[in-house]
């Protein structure tokens, strides 16, 4: 599945929450991506509170609608005062906003089984890239200045309208941002050990959709740990996978001695069947029988016969802890199916007795006010409440959650994102830990 992003700029974006007022804008529904039908829109957008629909045309507008009201599917006529129509010019060097406001006592929008329905303007008209525009029913408008009479769609989005940030009087998380922190968190993971004779390094699992930040955060803990910014792992922006083989990544610090910990990589998910990584692929990886550098083929999952399958495998060479690496900023786009992939993959974890975290990544992206200051990660009330959605969808509590920002177009290390990727490894080690623990319980009751 290709990724799913705003079409809209950030300087589109802003023009459009001055409309609104102080908002921010979550991405529900696109339609290149979800499909055209109406019931992809219904989907995806259907008690989701106040929304915005935004089209686009090969003429150069962007136009749509903005209502403070909830799609429930009543079938309805539904009046909301504060609704409006908009549209800009993007031809135009400074193009300035065409608003259409609601009447009181008006009806503003259709609330049944079609693609936004405004009435003068219905949206994914006839389950197409098109759009019905009838002036004077409901709203009423000049067509040139609303879409240039160019009613075939390139795109069509609908996005959810929330609160704009707010941060809270305190951190809901307590953690130290000095120096002194950085490098008693870097002194603690370089001294840690397994609590198991047998094993030397905690094997943590980097699992997640395509472009989530797996090898990103590899090379953002090795960055710290080698006291400059370092490439070592494949990443950037694709529909696919960059990460084709199983890669056990050890972490070398100044001193070229390894940390007691391997960051293990493996191929992206995907939506789609036979694409991704397999489930019997991800089964074998936990019970330690794919070697290094193992070449994934979803089409054919890996089996005893395989060659490089590893039958005879020890502790050390299963996975201790899996880490289930999120975007921040698509918690609210996951699709169904990946998350029914990732309720297979958590099922399978728990049944080899491997705790899980969740890491969320580009927390940054997701939040303007921690794109600001890092700092406010643990006061940013968007930040929070993503967190807690990712922490229901897979059902683990909100103390595995973790928020990390990955190093992607630095040249220098931020003490400040260090603590936060620091903090990360910590509580991923603790959870191994507990792995460990369960395992001399249990040699302790068969003596």
């Amino acid at each position: 599945m290709s990724a799913v992003t705003s079409r809209l700029t950030k300087e589109q974006e802003k023009r459009i929450c001055s409309m609104i007022g102080h908002a921010r804008l979550s991405l529900l529904y696109k339609a290149s991506i979800h499909g055209y039908p109406y019931t992809s829109f219904v989907s995806k957008c259907t008690r989701q509170g106040p929304t915005l629909t935004v089209a686009y045309n090969n003429s150069g507008f962007i136009f749509g609608a903005y209502i403070s009201k909830d799609y429930a599917q009543t079938g309805q006529n539904v009046i909301d005062e504060k609704a409006f129509l908009f549209s800009f010019d993007e031809k135009e060097q400074n193009p300035s906003a065409y608003r259409i406001t609601s009447q009181p006592g008006q009806y503003v929008y259709t609330d049944g089984n079609s693609g936004p329905n405004f009435g003068s303007l219905v949206f994914l008209h006839n389950n197409a890239a098109t759009v019905y525009s009838n002036p004077g029913n409901f709203f009423n408008f000049d067509p040139i200045k609303m879409h240039g009479n160019d009613l075939q769609l390139i795109e069509c989005e609908v996005y959810r309208v929330e609160e704009g940030s707010v941060l809270l009087p305190k951190p809901w998380r307590s953690i130290q941002w000095n120096p002194e922190r950085r490098k008693e968190l870097m002194d603690s993971i370089m001294k840690w050990r397994p609590g198991i004779n047998s094993v030397s390094q905690a094997r943590l699992l980097l699992v997640g959709p395509v472009g989530a930040g797996k090898s990103s955060f590899f090379n953002s803990v090795c960055s710290v740990f080698k006291g400059h910014v370092k490439i070592q792992a494949n990443t950037g922006t694709a529909a696919t996978s960059l990460t084709t083989q199983f890669r056990a990544y050890s972490i070398r610090g100044c001193g070229e001695k390894p940390l007691p910990l391997v960051l293990c990589d493996t191929m992206g998910m995907e939506e789609s069947l036979n694409a991704g990584l397999d489930i019997d692929d991800y089964t074998s990886i936990l019970k330690g029988n794919v070697p290094d550098r193992y070449q994934f083929n979803p089409s054919m999952p890996m089996q005893e016969t395989s060659p490089g399958f590893r039958k005879s495998v020890g502790v050390k060479d299963k996975i201790h802890c899996v880490v289930y690496v999120i975007d921040a900023s698509k918690v609210k786009l996951l699709p169904d199916r990946m998350i029914e992939k990732f309720a297979a993959f958590r099922r399978k974890a728990n049944l080899l007795a491997i705790p899980q975290v969740v890491l969320m990544t580009k927390v940054d992206e997701a939040c303007p006010l921690v794109a600001d200051d890092l700092k406010n990660v643990y006061c940013s009330k968007n930040l929070e409440g993503m967190m807690r959605e990712v922490a229901v969808q897979l059902g683990l509590s909100m103390a595995a959650v973790i928020p990390v920002k990955n190093y992607s177009q630095e040249f220098e290390l931020d003490p400040i994102t260090d603590i936060l990727l620091l903090n990360a490894v910590t509580q991923m080690l603790r959870m191994a830990e507990s792995y460990f623990d369960d395992l001399a319980e249990d040699e302790e009751k068969t003596d």
